[in-house]
């Protein structure tokens, strides 16, 4: 039997994170309460939802007690074993073993985008480019949810203006380990672009 099937969870966490600890950075899954808090304004009538970084599919999971479809899900995982467990959890969505930063162009189309993935641990040209390709593949105002165990939002405030986009906090969740926020990412509308645009040049 493949070892992804039998080795639980947060031990497959461990292992993973012991062979690559800036890919994975973090030692065990995300709390239910975190789940349930980065997925809280999402609904089934939000449409596809793209998750880049599930690890071993914690938020898939609290995106499937909400009633998001299996088949609405596109789980982008670059770590082999956690690609594997996904596929097998989770059948019917699509799983995609690549970079959050090199996404399939055919790969659009969503509603909503809920990261797991370590930003703090990436350079900022990295962190940009995971944004803006996730950002081209959402319609309309849909959202970026993204958590963090830092004081602020991951992103670096730079980055987000160069891709016209704002964050804003929305949840504390003081009984993760560590303790974790949420923040929501979305594009700003023409006029906030043009205000961010006149106080970075003071």
């Amino acid at each position: 039997m493949n070892l992804s099937r039998r080795t639980p969870d947060h031990l497959l966490f461990l292992r993973s994170w012991i062979s690559r600890p800036l890919q994975v950075a973090a030692v065990a899954p995300s709390s239910r309460r975190l789940a349930e808090a980065i997925t809280a304004d999402i609904s089934p009538r939000s449409g596809p939802v793209l998750e880049l970084g599930p690890g071993t599919g914690v938020f898939t999971q609290a995106l499937l007690r909400r009633g998001i479809p299996e088949a609405a899900l596109t789980l982008v995982e670059r770590e082999p074993a956690f690609a594997e467990l996904l596929r097998i959890r989770f059948p019917a969505a699509s799983v995609l073993e690549c970079d959050a930063a090199t996404l399939p162009s055919g790969c659009r189309g969503f509603s909503a985008a809920v990261s797991g993935l370590p930003l703090l641990s990436m350079p900022p040209g990295q962190v940009e480019r995971i944004l803006a390709g996730a950002f081209e593949r959402l319609v309309g105002d849909a959202c970026f949810y993204q958590f963090t165990y830092g004081p602020r939002c991951p992103v670096p405030e730079a980055v987000l203006l160069r891709l016209g986009l704002a964050a804003r906090f929305r949840r504390f969740v003081p009984l993760n380990l560590p303790p974790a926020s949420v923040y929501r990412i979305t594009r700003l509308s023409s006029l906030q672009e043009q205000e961010a645009s006149q106080c970075a040049s003071f």
